[in-house]
């Protein structure tokens, strides 16, 4: 059984998932990088390794209920613990106004993002309440707390895992297990291509955000090793909005 706190780290192929793992191995975790497809989740491990890190790939469909369970089972049998969960993985089909979204697309959305979410928490709960208590984080977003034509039911899902922070830390805090989130605004990752292709949207980004640039994957990640770090021991229930200032300007 290893000694090394052992992170789980959903959608960690790439983008903020990737940059996470990374950021977490060199920090001392035993990290597992997670995303559908196992050879992408390998070569990021096989690179965490090669820094000197400790990395399993496990690959996950976060939308199959079998695969959830099998993720943290095959984690656990590989480390003999689990002490963190970081929900990074989500999905977003449709870029436009939310009557573009059919019936299927929004069932996805939701489903991925926010049950999927739950389910894995409440299976990684034994777990975490056996290693003394440990951490559940959530990758949500400002769409969730401002009103938006182009990614509307996208932030529905992500108002939706704001609430399920503040729900699950009172389920789960008997156990000693923290729960929060962590908010970003536009960050320069793979899963933002729309928005990154719209030159209009990125402009605005830009000019409106106090600090006049777009977040890098990392500065999220450092947020997230915060969240589950002993730093924040005393802070459960919490959606910290790591946009570079854009919402104090009034959304966008």
């Amino acid at each position: 059984m290893t000694q090394q706190p052992v992170t789980i780290i959903t959608g960690s192929s790439r983008g903020i998932g990737r940059a996470s793992a990374e950021d977490l191995a060199a920090r001392g975790h035993a990290v597992i990088v997670s995303s559908r497809n196992q050879d992408s989740c390998e070569a990021v491990a096989e690179q965490i390794r090669a820094a000197g890190g400790t990395a399993e790939a496990i690959a996950c469909h976060i939308g199959k209920d079998d695969q959830l369970e099998a993720l943290v089972a095959r984690t656990v049998e590989r480390f003999g613990r689990l002490d963190n969960v970081v929900l990074n993985a989500a999905s977003n089909p449709v870029y436009g106004p939310s009557d573009q979204v059919n019936r299927e697309a929004f069932d996805v959305i939701m489903h991925n993002n926010v049950y999927s979410a739950m389910r894995l928490a409440h299976l990684a709960r034994p777990h975490l309440k056996a290693a003394a208590g440990g951490a559940v984080v959530l990758v949500s977003s400002i769409a969730g707390l401002f009103g938006n034509k182009l990614i509307g039911v996208y932030g529905m899902s992500k108002a939706a895992e704001n609430q399920l922070v503040r729900n699950l830390a009172l389920e789960l805090g008997g156990d000693g297990i923290r729960v929060n989130a962590v908010a970003p605004g536009l960050v320069k990752t793979d899963f933002a291509a729309a928005l990154l292709q719209d030159e209009r949207m990125v402009k605005y980004f830009e000019t409106t955000t106090p600090l006049k640039r777009l977040a890098e994957p990392v500065d999220i990640a450092r947020v997230i090793a915060f969240l589950v770090g002993e730093d924040s021991g005393w802070l459960s229930g919490q959606v910290i909005t790591a946009d570079g200032g854009l919402s104090v300007t009034g959304g966008f």
